[in-house]
């Protein structure tokens, strides 16, 4: 649900659609320039099934940051976009989002990349205090559609999802 509210956030464009039976129908479409969907892994990876079954042929990237243990400092090991990502909006998957400094890591290799972060919309099922308040500090200009915002976060939500605990 929350990806079908996140797809519905996007810009649009009013559209003439003739029905099957001849009917004319005034229809909505997503404006010119496309969407993208970019999955933090490998958590975010699990939102992809949702994206997809909204938007089949939406193209998806992928980020792979780890965070080390004692530090929280964030390091990037793999990135990879669509070719024409600066000309697309993105939806940033990421379903937890503890302390922020991952996410703020994906953004700042999005913008390496040439995305604007006007463009961005972080897509997360459950936020803390403290990881909304580092990221819209650093991004102001984020959009950030989340679906609960709690002190504590749930725990190993990729390893459950994907059965490997």
């Amino acid at each position: 649900m929350v990806v079908e509210e996140a797809l519905s956030s996007l810009p649009y464009e009013g559209v003439e659609v003739t029905t099957p039976s001849g009917a004319k129908y005034q229809g909505k479409k997503f404006m010119k320039g496309g969407t993208c969907g970019v999955s933090i892994m490998r958590s975010g990876e699990a939102m992809e099934t949702g994206l997809r079954d909204c938007c089949r042929s939406i193209r998806i990237g992928k980020i792979l940051i780890q965070t080390d243990t004692e530090t929280q400092e964030a390091k990037v090991f793999y990135a990879k976009f669509p070719a024409d990502i600066t000309n697309r909006k993105v939806l940033l998957l990421y379903p937890i989002m503890s302390s922020g400094n991952s996410v703020a890591m994906a953004i700042e290799v999005l913008k390496q990349h040439g995305v604007k972060v006007a463009d961005v919309l972080l897509v997360s099922l459950f936020c803390t205090p403290f990881g909304l308040e580092h990221v819209t500090k650093e991004y102001p200009n984020l959009k950030i559609l989340t679906t609960e915002i709690h002190p504590i976060t749930p725990n190993h939500f990729g390893q459950k999802y994907f059965g490997t605990e």
